[in-house]
């Protein structure tokens, strides 16, 4: 926060020499014209007047900063709330007649993909356990492929580009894909390597799947 600085005149009265001081006035005739005193008493009172007055608007104008900063934190903390709870809202799946499901959790502004375009997507893979077998997000960097042309799994062509009752995916939108076996994988299975796989034969895998938009 910057920080903001006031500035608060202090008014003291100046001391108007000893108690029951008299001013001096200038042609004024001393038989017609009574002289003008000013007590010690008075003094006091006059002081007391105006310390309270001031240090109300110095603290009113504190207050006044304080509430505006709380306000504006509160709003941020709210508006953090709110997207983070967009993202994290579980969402249904809704089933294709190819078998691919597939839920919106942040639907996207930006352009749909075109078939044959070089685009970005950020994407965490899981088996059914729940288990991550791949993340875009650990390594620093999207993957970017053509889209529809075979460079991925069906299951992620289908889903990013929509058809077979599944809408488009549109820049900077998240969704979720389950992939049955035929539209991922497999009977093959991904990764495997002295008779252990990574992605085993026959998996239903899982995605979360961010489209960034055009490489």
């Amino acid at each position: 926060m910057n920080s903001l600085a006031f500035s608060v005149g202090n008014y003291t009265p100046r001391n108007l020499s000893a108690p029951n001081t008299t001013l001096p006035a200038k042609n004024l005739d001393t038989t017609k014209v009574s002289s003008i005193k000013f007590s010690s008493h008075s003094q006091e009172n006059f002081s007391r007047q105006l310390q309270p007055k001031e240090s109300q608007t110095f603290f009113k104008r504190r207050e006044v900063i304080g509430l505006g900063f709380c306000a504006g934190f509160l709003d941020v903390l709210l508006q953090q709330q709110l997207t983070a709870t967009a993202e994290e809202a579980p969402c249904e799946l809704t089933v294709a007649p190819s078998g691919l499901a597939f839920c919106d959790k942040i639907v996207g502004t930006g352009p749909e993909a075109v078939k044959g375009q070089l685009i970005k997507a950020h994407y965490v893979g899981k088996l059914e356990s729940g288990k991550i077998f791949d993340s875009s997000y650990n390594r620093g960097k999207p993957l970017a492929f053509r889209v529809g042309v075979g460079e991925v799994i069906k299951g992620w062509d289908q889903g990013i580009l929509g058809g077979d009752g599944i809408p488009p995916m549109l820049a900077g939108g998240k969704r979720k894909l389950k992939l049955p076996p035929e539209l991922a994988y497999g009977m093959r299975g991904a990764g495997c390597k002295g008779g252990s796989c990574i992605i085993p034969p026959d998996s239903v895998l899982l995605f979360d799947v961010e489209f960034i938009g055009k490489a």
